[in-house]
């Protein structure tokens, strides 16, 4: 037998006999885009082979949570070049939020979307749809499409004005929903609340009192309220607080919840004083409290996914004085090596980063084809090469926007070579094919 593609040499991140994730030197074949054979030592006389000696092949990685702006606000972001930037960050699949100009809260908007994906995506895609409470028949008809994870909802205002407030209309969401529910928390009475202190301090470090810890909890509690009289489960986003931590913990059985690497990166006050506007976004960056309380959770398993939740707005926008500035930062790109170098500091295992972006979306979502280096899976991967070290720069930037709230970091561990379908696609940030990404397939 002959095969398209050997990688040989590299510590894959793959399931042990026991199922569990393990760090194990083994050599991969790949054909028609699919894993067939994984073996200590497979014969180079049976195809071309990539050298990955003294890398690591992880699966291909996995952004549950990105903003790409289109359709309505592509000056900021596109498909084509929020994908690549997710590429050159060694992500191989994304997931795309519905508050887009128009928000996608009917069938024919959300399959507009896809239709303008078409051969210009660099990853492979999925994309949300919404609901603002006057829309429910359409709801079967989006969770019912064979590329759309399910149902993205805001309990807060945030960009693009799209808001779910009131208990009553939250309720007959999830009773007319049927797949785990996606759920940005924040709340809304709490935020227009306190809104006057953004006006009375109009400094960029006034945003998480603002946005304070008060409205992440109340929404959650709520929705957690709504969701558990209705025998549902919710998939709550970015969570920022411990308190918050401590409340799904003792609602395992129902929800699951995401961090992003932003809030395990970066702390209150001092980014708000180092970067300004720059480091605004929603929910805000928290104090050092709430960042080990998220780090634990990281740690502990309570945690399913991570994502970016790669928000661009041009440099113009953001240097607009606070709080006309509007919120969200990049992050596709910077996800990977962020992570990465927390690995090498010794305080995240591989393993973990891994269940967290490759192998929880696949189970959360039921990605099919993605997530895990196994016979028969997809052979999109992410190699990385934990000892290089360099500098995180604006310069390398692929999205629009041009910048990241990271520049200047010294970063040890990053992605080198990237597969989709089987092919070398980025390999030394040099793009080597066309844009390839297709559609992610979902178990209903």
């Amino acid at each position: 037998m002959s095969y398209d593609l050997i990688i040989k040499g590299g510590t894959l991140v793959a399931p042990g006999a026991d199922s569990q994730l393990k760090e194990q030197s083994l050599d991969i074949a790949i054909s028609k885009g699919k894993i067939v054979e994984i073996h200590h030592e497979i014969s180079p006389a049976k195809g071309p082979v990539l050298n990955a000696k003294g890398l690591h092949v992880l699966p291909g990685l996995i952004d549950t949570q990105v903003h790409f702006r289109e359709p309505g606000l592509t000056y900021k972001e596109d498909f084509e070049s929020g994908s690549r930037s997710a590429l050159f960050g060694g992500i191989t699949a994304y997931f795309e939020m519905p508050n887009t100009k128009p928000p996608v809260t009917k069938l024919s908007l959300l399959q507009q979307k896809y239709d303008l994906s078409a051969h210009r995506c660099h990853t492979h895609y999925a994309y949300f749809g919404g609901s603002t409470g006057t829309d429910f028949e359409e709801l079967h008809l989006m969770e019912d499409h064979p590329h759309c994870p399910g149902i993205k909802i805001f309990m807060g205002t945030s960009t693009g004005g799209y808001l779910v407030d009131q208990d009553e209309i939250l309720d007959q969401i999830l009773k007319k929903t049927q797949r785990r529910l996606v759920v940005h928390a924040e709340d809304e009475t709490t935020l227009q609340a306190r809104k006057h202190l953004a006006q009375e301090d109009p400094h960029p470090h006034t945003h998480y009192k603002w946005r304070n810890e008060e409205s992440a909890i109340r929404a959650t509690q709520r929705i957690l309220k709504l969701a558990r009289d209705n025998n549902r489960t919710l998939h709550i986003l970015h969570i920022t607080t411990a308190e918050e931590v401590e409340i799904l913990k003792q609602n395992r059985d129902i929800a699951t919840f995401e961090i992003l690497p932003q809030h395990l990166t970066l702390t209150a006050p001092e980014c708000y004083e180092r970067l300004g506007t720059l480091a605004q976004m929603n929910p805000p960056i928290r104090d050092k409290r709430h960042q080990e309380a998220l780090w634990k959770a990281i740690v502990d398993g309570s945690v399913t996914v991570m994502g970016s939740d790669h928000a661009p707005h041009t440099l113009e926008e953001k240097a607009k004085p606070y709080p006309e500035s509007p919120s969200g930062i990049p992050g596709v790109q910077t996800t990977l090596p962020l992570m990465l170098n927390f690995v090498n500091q010794g305080r995240l295992p591989l393993t973990r980063f891994v269940e967290l972006m490759a192998e929880n979306p696949k189970k959360l979502y039921g990605i099919q084809g993605k997530g895990r280096i196994e016979i028969g899976a997809d052979a999109d991967l992410t190699i990385v090469d934990l000892h290089q070290e360099k500098v995180l720069e604006n310069k390398w930037i692929q999205s629009k926007c041009g910048y990241t709230p990271y520049d200047g970091m010294k970063l040890k561990g990053w992605p080198k070579i990237v597969l989709l379908n089987g092919e070398v696609v980025l390999q030394d940030d040099q793009l080597l094919k066309p844009a390839q990404g297709k559609p992610l397939n979902f178990k209903k």
